[in-house]
Order: C-alpha cells, then structure tokens, then sequence
C-alpha cells in the first residue's frame, strides 16, 4: 500500500496522489467513482492499453490529444479509421505513437461496434463484473485480481486487444468498478457514498 500523502488542504490522501500536482484533481475528482457512460468507458479502456509499460503521467498529460486523434473516443467512427488513419495518427506527436496500440483501439472500436449490439451497452456489459461484497480486496493491495482477469479474458474471447488483466483492473479501479481509494483517504468516503447512490447498469456474474 502506497505511503499517504498529505495534500495542502491539511487531509490524507491516497500516496500516488501526491506524485506529481496533476495527479490530485484526477484522485479527487475522477478516480474510483463509478461511471456508466459508455463514452467515458471506452476512452479508459483505451487510454489503459496506452498505458501499458508507460507511467499514467504521461496519458493524462496526453488525453485532450487523444480525444482529439479518435474523435472523443466515439467508437462508431473509430470503427471506420483505415490504414491511412494509421499511418496520419504514427505522425502525431500529441499521442503515443505506437502502431500496435493505435491499430488496437481502431480494433476495438469495432469490437465496441459489436458489444452494444449484444449487450445494449458498454456498460451493462463492464458492470457485471463488479466484485461483490464478499469479493472485494483491501485497497491497493492488488494489481490484478479474479473479476479482471475474468474481465479480460472475456473481452479477449470477443476480440479485443491490448486488454490484460492488470490493464483491465486499472480500468476497474479508475471507473468506480471498485472502491481502492486507501482506507486513511478522505476519498475513500466520497466514492463510497457515490457508489452507494449508483445504479449498476448490470447484474454482476459469478466468478
């Protein structure tokens, strides 16, 4: 569990919070409350495969540029990005130019595409793999766990890239899928309560 960091409000918070200044309005106002707009579940999902081997310092200084690359992250255009899209986004400097991670949302945009045909929504499908009362872990004490490897196992199935379990529990911990703000945190409490007041899109799954 990460050291706490006390923020000049004189209150604890979560220690990575403290890293660098960008990081304590995204704790305090983004991370770990739960969303359901698809929207926003697509673009994390993405901006967490860009993350993989990168520090998440270096995505979120990036992320008004990649809304601006994939058009806000609306899949339903994404969906049509072709090769010369490819290579226009491998010249962006705003972005992480990696071919394999660009070629991954076009991909998974597609994916998308399919899922909410199927489930109704991104949503309704990434809710059911909310851990239940019984299933929960003590906070940052985890970097994958059964729900995200479940999670990305499944997505694997239907053909989405760049969706591992670390990445996909990143993903969980970032949209409000659980609560792993630490327990000193003054969020803690906050994302609670928002959970508490949240209506999951879904019916959670055995794992």
């Amino acid at each position: 569990m990460s050291k706490e960091f006390l923020a000049p409000d004189g209150q604890l918070r979560c220690g990575w919070a403290g890293s660098v200044a960008e990081f304590l309005p995204y704790h305090d106002n983004e991370w770990g409350y739960p969303v359901d707009d698809d929207r926003r579940l697509f673009e994390k999902i993405c901006l967490e495969s860009f993350q993989s081997g990168l520090s998440w310092r270096t995505i979120l200084a990036k992320r008004e540029n990649f809304r601006v690359a994939f058009l806000d992250f609306d899949w339903t255009k994404v969906a049509h990005f072709g090769p010369a899209d490819v290579d226009r986004l491998l010249q962006d400097a705003g972005i992480i130019r990696h071919r394999g991670k660009i070629e991954a949302v076009i991909n998974n945009a597609m994916r998308a595409v399919e899922m909410v045909e199927a489930e109704g929504s991104l949503a309704a499908f990434f809710w059911q793999y909310e851990p239940g009362p019984d299933d929960q872990v003590l906070p940052q004490t985890a970097s994958i766990t059964p729900h995200s490897i479940a999670l990305s196992k499944e997505l694997k199935k239907r053909g989405w890239k760049f969706v591992g379990p670390t990445t996909c529990f990143a993903f969980m911990q970032a949209m409000g899928l659980v609560n792993d703000h630490a327990t000193y945190c003054i969020c803690r409490a906050k994302v609670t309560e928002a959970r508490a007041n949240f209506r999951s899109p879904a019916l959670r799954i055995a794992i």
